[in-house]
C-alpha cells in the first residue's frame, strides 16, 4: 500500500485522485489532504479518508476547519502544511498556480515521488527544480500531454538520437473558429467553456488563449531535455491524441484515449505498473475522426511568445508565468478584457528584469517582482 499526500484535494486533480483511491482502497492510503480555502469539501474528504494531517493555505479558514473537525485530526497551515508531504510515499501536486512551487521543492528534497499537475512550479523554477531532481526524488507528469510523452519516451532526460521532434496537441480551446474581430467581445463565461475538458477557471482561460500550450512547451523542454527546435504544437480538436513522438525515420508514435484526467493521474500513481481499472478507453472499434490544424498565430500570439521566452531561459519563464497569472486573475475579475491578457503579458516581458535564479528563494523573489510590474500594467489597462 502506498501513502498519498493530495495537495489541492478540493480542486479538479485532487478530486479525481481521490476517485482513484475509492476504486482501489487496497493500494493507496491518504495520509495528507490539503486545500486552499474550501472548508466544506475538505471536511467531507477528511471524514471519508481519515488522513493523519489536514491542511489549509488560508489561515483564517484553517481556524474554522479546526472547530469543525475537532481534536482528532491535526489541522496545519503555512510551513507545517508544506512539511507534511514527508509523511507520504507519493505527493500529488494539484495546487493551482505558482503556489505549488514549495510543494514541488519539498517533495523532491525528501526523495519522494512527485505526481506533478502543477505546471507553473516547474515553469517558474524549471532549472532549479530540475537540479533538485538530479539529487533524488522522482517526477512523473500528470498533464495529459506530458503523460503521453512519458509513456512514449520513458523517464530519461537524455534525448534519443532517433528523435525528430515532440508534437504536443492542443484542442484549440473555445475560440478555435471564432473570428478575430469577435474576440474583442469575449466574456469570462465564454472563456471558461472549454469544448472537451472540465477544468478550473485559471487553466480554462489559459486554454482559451493558448498560453497553456506555451507553458506545456516549456514544461516539455525541462521534463524531457528536448530542445525547443524539436518541439511543435498542432491543433487537434477531438482531443483523442494527447501527444506524439516523431522519429528521424518518419515513424510517429501517438498516445490515444478519451479525455479523462484519471488516466494520467493513475499512471503517476501506479508507475511502473498500470491500474486494472480503465479510464478513457477508446472502446475499439469505435467511430472517431482525427483532424489536425496549424495554430493561428495571428489570433493566438501567446504560443510564439512562450517559445521565445523558453529559448531565452534563465528567469524569463518565471517572469512570464507570473505575468500570466496576474493577467488571468484580472480578466476573471472583470478588470481587463480577454485580448488584454496577451497584451499584459507581452508588456510585462518588455519590462523583464534579466536574471537567472540560483535557488527557490530567488525564484520566489523574481516571481514577486514580476507580479508587481504586471499589476501596474493591469492598472494602466483598466484606467485606459
Amino acid at each position: 500500500m502506498k501513502s498519498l499526500a493530495v495537495m489541492g484535494s478540493t480542486g479538479s486533480i485532487g478530486r479525481q485522485t481521490l476517485d482513484l483511491v475509492r476504486q482501489d482502497p487496497a493500494s493507496f492510503e491518504v495520509v495528507v489532504l490539503a486545500a486552499h480555502s474550501n472548508v466544506e469539501l475538505l471536511v467531507a474528504q477528511a471524514l471519508e479518508f481519515h488522513p493523519q494531517v489536514v491542511g489549509l493555505y488560508d489561515e483564517v479558514a484553517a481556524k474554522e476547519l479546526r472547530d469543525l473537525l475537532g481534536p482528532e485530526l491535526e489541522v496545519v497551515t503555512g510551513d507545517e502544511l508544506i512539511a507534511s508531504v514527508a509523511l507520504a510515499d507519493i505527493v500529488v501536486n494539484g495546487v493551482m498556480g505558482f503556489a505549488g512551487l514549495r510543494i514541488t521543492e519539498r517533495t523532491l528534497r525528501a526523495g519522494l515521488r512527485l505526481a506533478l499537475a502543477n505546471k507553473e512550479s516547474l515553469i517558474g523554477g524549471g532549472e532549479v527544480v530540475m537540479a533538485l531532481l538530479d539529487k533524488g526524488g522522482e517526477l512523473i507528469p500528470v498533464d495529459s500531454e506530458h503523460s503521453a510523452i512519458f509513456q512514449l519516451l520513458g523517464q530519461s532526460r537524455e534525448v534519443p538520437p532517433s528523435l525528430a521532434r515532440l508534437v504536443i496537441t492542443a484542442s484549440g480551446g473555445p475560440f478555435r473558429t471564432t473570428e478575430a474581430a469577435k474576440l474583442e467581445l469575449v466574456t469570462v463565461d465564454d472563456a471558461l467553456a472549454h469544448p472537451t475538458w472540465s477544468m478550473g477557471p485559471k487553466i480554462s482561460v489559459d486554454s482559451s488563449t493558448l498560453f497553456n500550450k506555451g507553458l506545456e512547451v516549456i514544461e516539455a523542454h525541462y521534463l524531457f531535455g528536448v530542445p525547443y527546435e524539436q518541439i511543435s504544437v498542432v491543433v487537434h480538436p477531438e482531443s483523442l491524441i494527447h501527444s506524439m513522438v516523431e522519429f528521424v525515420d518518419g515513424s510517429t508514435l501517438a498516445q490515444l484515449s478519451m479525455p479523462d484526467m484519471r488516466l494520467p493521474i493513475s499512471l503517476a500513481l501506479y508507475h511502473p505498473g498500470r491500474s486494472s481499472v480503465p479510464h478513457g478507453t477508446m472502446g475499439w472499434p469505435t467511430a472517431a475522426t482525427l483532424t489536425f490544424e496549424e495554430v493561428d498565430s495571428g489570433r493566438f500570439p501567446s504560443l510564439a511568445l512562450a517559445f521565445a521566452v523558453g529559448k531565452a531561459g534563465g528567469g524569463a519563464p518565471c517572469w512570464m508565468n507570473a505575468a500570466n497569472e496576474v493577467a488571468v486573475g484580472a480578466f476573471l475579475e472583470g478588470r481587463i478584457g480577454w485580448r488584454q491578457i496577451f497584451a499584459t503579458v507581452s508588456s510585462a516581458m518588455e519590462r523583464y528584469e534579466t536574471g537567472s535564479p540560483l535557488d527557490i528563494d530567488e525564484v520566489i523573489e523574481l516571481d514577486r517582482r514580476a507580479r508587481v510590474v504586471t499589476s501596474r500594467i493591469v492598472q494602466e489597462f483598466a484606467h485606459a
